[in-house]
């Protein structure tokens, strides 16, 4: 048996050509690509703006940059999530709050959120960024009416969600990063992800002014554009108004990104029809603790199993050639964030989940065998240590 990752991109043929046709083409990178890839996305999403850029972290760096989080402003997020968003926050110069997670959806608790508002008397906390972890998407809709019962902004981390939904309380379907609920919302399309571009990222919104904002930042804070400029001295002339950053996605990763979003349900579509037959094969087994189960709108990026001696199945996994992954370690464990004054304890349902928690395969391109290969190991392993 081929080591089986947990998550592997696809290149196909024609994700080839569209690449090399642009490495043929006069632009390498700030060329017509970028804009043919963004239209797509906001299209998919069905926001109102999308901006490219180089990767998820910049993306939610610009965010950060565009809301204005500065020194002694507080942003609440998730333990469990990856470090960027948090760090986004700290880059600014701001104060990361985090609320610990419920342990039946991994998302962040927004009951947990409600009392940190609450007793936030000096109205520090200024914005939130919720996190579809794993591809569930997070209630958008309860986190815009607690944006606006206590004055702050929403970044939606939809890095794991491209395609995914909820249905609001009037039963209207919600894409994840449409814009309707989040100030900005922002994607990943690193390779083990629905849509890879080897790098690059994607910020989507509704708010033309933000856009705006967003797109000077991308690019040193230097425009061209005559209605912004102060002063013209010709065709030359531009004008660097902001201290940005050189966040550019290049011209040939938006054709593989464009590419590959035109099969991106087809993915999806996959990931589920797998999802379903993880939930169907560890239904009522008794060593299963917790699933991610099936749910509607979900975009699966990842399939989670809580289990018991979850390192000795890890180890047992590996050494079969499945490389089952843990997604992730609490934020506040990390030395970093314990350096300022997070510790142990402070969130029992993030400890507990990463105590017992196993990432397995899933991919669109991983077979029916493999995933039964991948079952079948996972029941000897616990058949055998009886």
């Amino acid at each position: 048996m081929k080591p089986i990752p947990y998550g592997r991109q696809n290149i196909t043929e024609e994700d080839i050509k569209a690449v090399v046709e642009t490495l043929k083409s006069d632009f390498l990178t700030q060329g017509p690509k970028i804009a043919e890839f963004e239209n797509a996305f906001a299209s998919y999403v069905g926001s109102n703006y999308a901006v490219a850029v180089a990767n998820g972290t910049a993306a939610l760096h610009l965010c950060t940059l565009a809301l204005g989080v500065s020194a002694g402003d507080k942003v609440i997020t998730t333990p469990i999530t990856f470090a960027a968003s948090a760090n986004c926050v700290r880059y600014c110069g701001g104060e990361v709050v985090f609320a610990d997670i419920n342990p039946e959806t991994y998302l962040i608790d927004l009951n947990r959120v409600r009392q940190i508002l609450r007793e936030d008397t000096e109205r520090k906390i200024k914005g939130i960024i919720p996190v579809d972890f794993a591809g569930r998407p997070i209630d958008m809709e309860v986190c815009r009416n607690l944006a606006d019962e206590f004055g702050i902004w929403i970044i939606e981390d939809a890095c794991h969600a491209p395609g995914g939904f909820l249905r609001n309380s009037q039963g209207k379907k919600v894409v994840c990063g449409n814009g309707i609920y989040s100030d900005l919302a922002i994607f990943s399309f690193h390779p083990v992800k629905h849509i890879a571009a080897g790098e690059g990222g994607m910020i989507t919104t509704n708010n033309k002014k933000l856009y705006d904002k967003l797109i000077l930042l991308r690019t040193h804070g230097i425009t061209k554009s005559h209605d912004l400029l102060h002063e013209n001295h010709g065709g030359w002339y531009y004008e660097m108004q902001e201290l940005g950053f050189n966040y550019r996605l290049t011209d040939f990763q938006a054709a593989l990104g464009n590419s590959q979003l035109q099969r991106a349900d087809e993915g999806l579509k996959r990931r589920r029809e797998i999802a379903q037959t993880y939930f169907d094969a560890f239904r009522g087994k008794a060593f299963i603790k917790r699933q991610s189960g099936v749910v509607p709108g979900h975009a699966y990026h990842l399939y989670i199993i809580e289990v018991d001696r979850r390192k000795e199945l890890y180890d047992y996994l590996r050494s079969k050639q499945i490389f089952a992954q843990i997604h992730y370690i609490p934020l506040h464990l990390m030395p970093y964030y314990r350096k300022l004054g997070w510790k142990p304890g402070d969130f029992p349902n993030a400890e507990n989940y990463y105590r017992n928690c196993l990432s397995l395969p899933i991919y669109p391109t991983l077979s029916s065998e493999e995933q039964d290969y991948v079952i079948d190991c996972i029941f000897e392993f616990y058949e055998n240590s009886l």
